[in-house]
């Protein structure tokens, strides 16, 4: 069963990303769930890759030789995809029960 659903993962900028006077940064990737039946195993995959690519985009990269940043970022998108988590398992429990929802980030 195909459900119509979208959900956003956001992220708030690291302290000293951003000047002082300014507020947090926060960046969102949308990951769209229209196209998956979240019924099946192939369609539950789909969604986990898409929600590490959505925190891959949101959490973003760093250079090979900045180790402090490459552990942020991991970091980053290890909480990212923690978050994405209870939205998932929603999503999953929609599509069992035959209930559209949808979700957008705060």
């Amino acid at each position: 069963m195909m459900k119509t659903v979208t959900f956003a993962l956001a992220l708030i900028a690291a302290a000293g990303v951003t000047p002082a006077s300014a507020e947090p940064l926060t960046v969102t990737s949308i990951v769209a769930t229209a196209d998956l039946d979240l019924s099946t195993a192939s369609g539950q995959n789909e969604l986990d890759r898409r929600i590490i690519r959505a925190a891959r985009e949101v959490c973003g990269e760093a250079s090979d030789v900045d180790l402090e940043g490459k552990n942020a970022v991991r970091q980053c998108r290890a909480d990212t995809i923690a978050a994405a988590s209870s939205r998932r398992e929603a999503l999953l429990a929609s599509a069992a029960a035959g209930v559209p929802i949808v979700i957008a980030s705060r």
